[in-house]
């Protein structure tokens, strides 16, 4: 594979490991005539159910077994994927460059947001939780600053009349966006509409699993204990995630 095509294979990686199902596994094998790659791989599947940290491997070998077989099955995986989902391609769909989601694309009411004009900051990461969580956000902030990745949330900023236009603004310039679903907080989860309207990868963490709503439940969610170990623990998890999804920051 060339280059390009291996920042399309993190891409479609990524994709699958935060939208897939085993059902979906099954439904993709038939799909492409791979079902024995994936049957036959011993740890594709188990990883899945039990949320093992190798399972974004897996699906790397899964891929690149699929893609080996038949050179045509990689426009086929994206086009699978960009019908399952009713995205673009899934490389233009996962990295949201502003170039490749044209604003006649997306509608929104001008009494609600204004589209900005400006570009997505590769290196910026937004976080959505509730205010309390202080200690949450100053994990998540070590997490990006580790990486050399910038990190806001939406009282960091003043730059429009409205506070939700400067919410919209942030999600749409950034590359990525952390969400903490705990305590069912309902701006949390319109922040998380709002990203996925976007295209935007979101990163679910939360405090319990119960607070997760069952329209997201097929998402990997990082789940974190609020102490001292628990907060170490997110800031670890969070750096191995950061790493597959901004690439290019570390790219210097």
């Amino acid at each position: 594979m060339n280059h390009i095509n291996g920042k399309e294979i993190i891409d479609i990686k990524n994709q699958i490991a935060s939208n897939f199902k085993k059902s979906d596994w099954l439904d993709f094998g038939y799909t492409l005539d791979s079902y024995d790659i994936i049957d036959n791989h011993s740890r594709l599947l188990r990883s899945l159910s039990f949320g093992d940290d190798d399972y974004e491997a897996n699906i790397l070998e899964v891929l690149t077994a699929i893609f080996e077989r038949d050179p045509k099955n990689f426009n086929a995986v994206k086009t699978y994927l960009s019908k399952k989902y009713s995205t673009p391609a899934v490389s233009e769909f996962i990295s949201t460059a502003h170039s490749e989601v044209p604003k006649k694309l997306i509608s929104f009411a001008p009494q609600v947001f204004q589209v900005p004009d400006k570009p997505q900051n590769e290196k910026l990461v937004s976080v959505m939780l509730p205010f309390k969580l202080v200690r949450t956000h100053e994990a998540v902030k070590k997490a990006c600053e580790d990486l050399n990745l910038e990190c806001k949330k939406a009282d960091d900023i003043w730059v429009n009349t409205t506070f939700i236009q400067d919410i919209f603004e942030l999600i749409f310039t950034s590359h990525v966006v952390i969400a903490d679903f705990t305590d069912k907080n309902p701006n949390v989860f319109y922040e998380v509409g709002i990203a996925h309207t976007l295209g935007k990868t979101v990163i679910p963490i939360t405090q319990s699993i119960a607070d997760v709503p069952s329209d997201l439940g097929h998402h990997r969610v990082l789940k974190y204990l609020p102490n001292e170990q628990g907060y170490e623990d997110l800031i670890t998890e969070l750096k191995k995630r950061l790493k597959t999804l901004v690439p290019k920051a570390f790219e210097f």
